[in-house]
């Protein structure tokens, strides 16, 4: 049916008040030729892009093609009708999620019923008021266009405000609202703080002496708050702080939340890099007084990136991309300070990202291999066992320390799968020298801190063990001090899993973490390992032995074994074997080996 000629009158004279974005794509299916007409006579005078087609076959394959933002959609037609149209877009992920309006003359409850129950999200019943038809349209497009990228709607928005009615102009500026403030705070939102950066930006190339800063800002360990006080303390908190910062800011900067912790400042018009720097210890200093949020005293420190103008800058989002590189900086080296980008530093992230792509490769096509520094018993001066050490050979760089690679794969999450393969690799090598007649060798293999959080570990140890058919008294699992301390709850129900079955418990870096001796001993640990840093200054002398005696004496006391690593010198294995320490390994027995040179090492039995 189509719409009366006073109705039609009417919405034609408001085709220079009300104009949509070309990003608004409407699709008519009707098999009625007039009403796909003067429909699309109507919207496309609206400013729509309007697209038609005549039967449901031929809209299916039209929304294949290229999926419109709405779709009109009338019920009775000759092929398919409507309603199994709807159908059928909506089983298909790619256009499952098209805003459709049912226009048709049925008006039985039933079928606005069924059309809603089958994805429709408005039904016009004909003969219909086109400014109804436009008013819902409007609305529905309105919707999706929330949806898409931000920035998009904010250039749209801009570009039409003026040609709008003042009803239209409430509903944009309610718009631009939620798409250029934060919620929270109030305060600028990522999208606003680009648009002003790209403004500045466009000064720059008008005048040379015109100088800006950003100033990127995270809170450190907020998520402890968030934890430990619950979401809604850390958000009165972020508001206390998005305050505070505002009371220190000028006329000529713009302050945004850009993140969940995370601010952005745009310092404009400035001399030179000392007024950021100044800005950022004001900052500083102002957060060190505390917050009360809920009658809670709350501390909390930022790290702060800053970046200059430069000319060659074109992007906002490269400015606060390095920004953040300096952000990151300054976090790793203590938090609580600020640090300035320099191009050194975007240098060293494409290089770790570069490393991050080649490490996923290498889990794939498994480019590591395990090497064995040999453990020495020095009561017995004879080789007890090795630990299990993952090398990384790359096909172009050769081998890449574990000390590049190891702290990214705990970043990526890829330790899981790395030391899943080392373990099952290691194992298989005590076994084959087992098989050789070394019965006696027993195999040191690490647990990442992640490894302990798995809940398939324990499942995952016992396949290997049983893959490899190697006894579990030989196998003993390395773990840090501190990562243990992480989850003491879940460290102890898997420890107590893993000594069931026989498997030797070892504490690495043991002294260097944070745990209590009480704490200590609810584990099953059978080795506490010195740290290579406590016999640093060991040497024939004494009175330098520093806490290795009293490691040594916690270790008799709790009726464990020790093994030091990291002897380089007689000196050093003179003294450890005076104090009594069970156990060796360093360099100066051997480095680590690959399993052929190993093996040899077996073989030939050396003595020290």
């Amino acid at each position: 049916m189509i719409p009366n000629p006073i109705n039609t009158h009417i919405l034609l004279k408001h085709t220079h008040e009300e104009v949509s974005s070309n990003l608004q794509d409407i699709l008519i299916v009707d098999d009625t030729i007039e009403n796909l007409r003067v429909l699309s006579s109507i919207l496309t005078g609206e400013g729509y892009n309007v697209r038609k087609a005549i039967g449901g076959n031929m809209a299916l394959k039209v929304v294949e093609t290229l999926p419109p933002d709405l779709i009109l959609l009338d019920i009775m037609m000759a092929d398919l009708n409507g309603y199994e149209v709807c159908q059928q877009l909506k089983k298909n992920l790619r256009t499952a999620d098209i805003p459709i309006i049912f226009l048709s003359a049925l008006d039985d409850v039933f079928d606005k019923v069924k059309a809603l129950e089958i994805g429709g999200i408005d039904y016009i019943t004909k003969p219909f008021q086109m400014e109804e038809v436009l008013v819902r349209v409007k609305n529905q497009l309105a919707l999706r266009t929330a949806q898409k990228e931000v920035h998009q709607l904010n250039t749209q928005l801009e570009k039409k405000v003026q040609e709008r009615t003042q009803q239209l102009q409430k509903a944009n500026h309610r718009l631009q609202e939620i798409a250029l403030y934060d919620s929270l705070t109030g305060l600028a939102n990522r999208n606003l703080f680009i648009e002003q950066l790209q403004r500045s930006l466009s000064v720059i190339k008008l005048d040379d002496n015109y100088q800006f800063a950003v100033l990127f800002l995270n809170c450190d360990r907020f998520n402890i708050i968030n934890d430990s006080l619950g979401h809604l303390v850390g958000n009165l908190l972020l508001q206390k702080i998005s305050r505070a910062l505002q009371s220190i800011l000028g006329k000529n900067t713009v302050l945004a939340r850009v993140g969940g912790d995370e601010f952005a400042i745009l310092l404009s018009d400035i001399s030179g890099v000392e007024q950021a720097k100044e800005l950022a210890q004001n900052i500083l200093d102002l957060l060190k007084k505390p917050f009360y949020c809920n009658s809670q005293e709350i501390f909390i420190n930022v790290s702060i990136g800053i970046v200059l103008s430069r000319p060659d800058y074109q992007d906002p989002e490269n400015i606060i991309r390095d920004a953040d590189l300096a952000m990151y900086k300054a976090k790793s080296l203590g938090r609580g300070q600020y640090q300035i980008f320099t191009p050194e530093m975007y240098d060293l992230a494409q290089q770790l990202l570069i490393l991050q792509t080649d490490l996923y490769r290498a889990v794939q096509q498994e480019e590591f291999t395990v090497y064995y520094q040999p453990i020495i018993d020095l009561k017995q001066n004879k080789i007890a066992g090795f630990e299990a050490l993952v090398r990384w050979i790359d096909p172009q760089k050769g081998i890449i320390s574990p000390g590049e690679f190891l702290p990214l794969a705990e970043e990526t999450g890829l330790i899981c799968e790395i030391g899943s393969w080392v373990m099952k690799e290691a194992c298989s090598q005590l076994s084959q020298w087992h098989e050789q007649g070394f019965t006696d060798l027993k195999i040191c293999i690490n647990l990442a801190a992640q490894q302990l959080t798995r809940s398939n570990l324990v499942t995952e140890i016992d396949k290997i063990l049983t893959e490899t058919q190697l006894n579990t008294n030989f196998l003993k699992l390395e773990i840090t001090e501190s990562s243990m301390m992480q989850n003491l709850q879940t460290s102890q129900v898997l420890l107590e899993k893993l000594w069931q079955r026989g498997i030797k418990l070892s504490i690495d870096d043991f002294g260097t973490g944070y745990s209590s001796l009480s704490q200590l001993q609810n584990f099953p640990v059978n080795t506490l390992k010195i740290d290579r840093s406590f016999l640093k200054n060991v040497d024939g002398n004494s009175e330098n032995l520093g806490l290795v005696p009293v490691i040594l004496g916690i270790a008799e006391v709790m009726r464990m074994d020790v093994v030091a690593e990291g002897i380089e010198t007689s000196e050093q294995l003179e003294q450890l074997r005076k104090l009594g320490c069970h156990f060796g390994q360093g360099f100066f027995f051997a480095k680590p080996l690959d399993a052929e040179t190993a093996t040899q090492l077996i073989h030939d039995n050396p003595t020290w």
